[in-house]
């Protein structure tokens, strides 16, 4: 196991290096840039800002410089009486030898470069203020959505052809087709506006009061994960009755096990193999934030203003954003790839 998670760890510098490649010249190959106005700017101010910025350089160029932030190899010849002092962030530190008068090497790690709306702020401090909003949201999302939709597909899969099991199904469509631009409003006009249970929208950081941050969360985080139970109730059920009919079910039931143990110990874990593999990109795609969501309840994640940025052509914001949504998804990928392992004993990667 340990050296197919290296190898795909590994796997991982080409994919994002290609996604970086493709991403990179599908945005610069869109009509505009980050300096076109509705007015437009004097031309002796543009270019000066896009000197600033080196959007005057070739694409070649301006790709490398970019790519060169994200990852530095820096080296630093620190003396007795003054260390070395390296710029950024870092990862690794390496001292060959722990001598003061030897070279000592640093990695650093991800400067996604400035945001062209935003001069005071870089896209990391970006992505440190508004993704941990979007992740609460999405990881509150996701387990309202195991919490509903699996248990949803047990039932169905166990009762199937009843009225349980039509019930069931009825409110999974019913997930999946309406969609959260719809599901949004009609709660909030239903639970905040009607009833006064909730509050409409706005967001509170959890560590200022836990008790609000719960209340703003209840109605996003549903309307975010609604949709999600549906598809994993669906899956659930449809996997639950192809495992309930497979010889060693029979065989265990032979066997005098009580139908409870079968379920549990035989049937579930094997029922959960398809649910568990769309997980991985379910859970990158709500935890990096959902826009439409995140809109209609205020809320300042990270999907709202990468749309925000996509309109406004702020280039280093939407590479970062999507290298970040890429990364998520790889180690999403892979930990549920570990989990095949768990889950069935005979799924061996080594």
């Amino acid at each position: 196991m340990g050296r197919y998670i290296i190898r795909r760890l590994l796997w991982t510098i080409p994919v994002v290096f290609a996604i970086s490649l493709v991403t990179f010249g599908l945005m610069h190959a869109v009509p505009g840039g980050p300096f076109d106005r509705e007015k437009p700017l004097p031309p002796e101010i543009k270019k000066n800002l896009e000197d600033f910025y080196g959007l005057d350089q070739p694409l070649w160029r301006q790709y490398t410089d970019y790519m060169g932030g994200l990852v530095r190899l820096e080296m630093a010849l620190p003396t007795a009486d003054k260390p070395a002092e390296l710029s950024g962030n870092f990862l690794i530190e390496l001292r060959i030898p722990p001598d003061p008068k030897q070279t000592m090497l640093a990695l650093g790690l991800c400067d996604m470069g400035p945001t062209y709306r935003s001069r005071a702020r870089t896209v990391n401090d970006v992505i440190r203020e508004q993704f941990p909003i979007s992740a609460q949201l999405g990881v509150v999302a996701l387990i309202i959505a195991l919490m509903i939709g699996v248990p949803l597909g047990i039932i169905s899969a166990l009762k199937q052809n009843t009225m349980l099991d039509y019930g069931s199904m009825f409110f999974a469509v019913l997930g999946v087709s309406v969609p959260s631009m719809v599901m949004g409003p009609l709660l909030i006009y239903l639970l905040s506006v009607q009833l006064h249970w909730f509050p409409a929208a706005r967001w509170t950081h959890i560590t200022d009061d836990p008790g609000q941050w719960f209340m703003h969360m209840i109605l996003p985080a549903f309307t975010l994960g609604s949709g999600a139970a549906a598809i994993i109730a669906r899956l659930t059920r449809a996997s639950m009755l192809q495992v309930i009919r497979e010889d060693y079910i029979r065989t265990a039931r032979a066997k005098g096990l009580s139908e409870r143990a079968v379920m549990i110990q035989h049937a579930m874990k094997n029922a959960f193999i398809p649910v568990a593999t769309i997980l991985g990109p379910m859970f990158a795609a709500v935890v990096t934030g959902s826009i439409i969501v995140e809109q209609i309840f205020a809320i300042p994640g990270l999907g709202r203003y990468f749309i925000t940025s996509i309109t406004n052509r702020d280039y280093p914001v939407i590479m970062g954003t999507t290298l970040l949504y890429a990364v998520l998804i790889i180690l999403a990928n892979l930990a549920v790839d570990m989990t095949y392992a768990w889950l069935d004993p005979r799924i061996r990667f080594d």
